[in-house]
């Protein structure tokens, strides 16, 4: 009867996440494919701790957090070794921004080192504490406010030269 309690929870718990961390998970990799196949590393990495974890209170914060730490440890050990497609579609927009603007900006944050990428992302899509993302990166708060400070500059660089380029098309 436990493992049966256990199992509807995680799966609540997977149905009403699974979204949200697919599209933390975009933000770090830039793949659609490549973000589902790291929600489902995270799940099955979830489920495995879920006793543990659900008692704990924060289960969401711990799924970001394995999410975030699966990117880097993949992109580190370069596991992805598949060419993504030349075009893929993308789910439809559900915020005021034009498209130009989104495609400016998910080129820019593509552009960004992996580090600088998963500190912005949990800093700012995920509004993340400097504590919580330093707890979840393995790194010190210093270098989460310094990584924050020169991707957020390095991106306003590459969206200024992106909008450049879309403007003169």
């Amino acid at each position: 009867m436990r493992e049966e309690v256990r199992e509807r929870e995680f799966r609540a718990f997977a149905e009403a996440r699974q979204a949200q961390l697919r599209r933390s998970a975009y933000l770090l990799c830039g793949d659609w494919h490549q973000a589902q196949d790291l929600v489902q590393v995270t799940l099955m990495k979830l489920y495995a701790a879920w006793g543990r974890v659900r008692k704990d209170g924060n289960v969401d914060g711990y799924a970001r957090t394995i999410l975030t730490r699966t990117f880097i440890d993949q992109h580190r050990r370069r596991r992805w070794r598949e060419e993504p497609l030349a075009e893929l579609t993308d789910p439809p927009s559900t915020g005021p921004e034009t498209p130009e603007l989104r495609l400016v900006m998910r080129s820019a944050l593509m552009r960004l080192p992996p580090r600088y990428r998963a500190v912005l992302v949990l800093r700012y899509w995920e509004d993340w504490s400097v504590e919580q993302t330093a707890e979840a990166l393995r790194v010190s708060t210093g270098t989460v406010k310094s990584q924050s400070a020169r991707g957020l500059a390095r991106l306003r660089e590459l969206v200024g030269d992106l909008a450049e380029e879309t403007s003169r098309r």
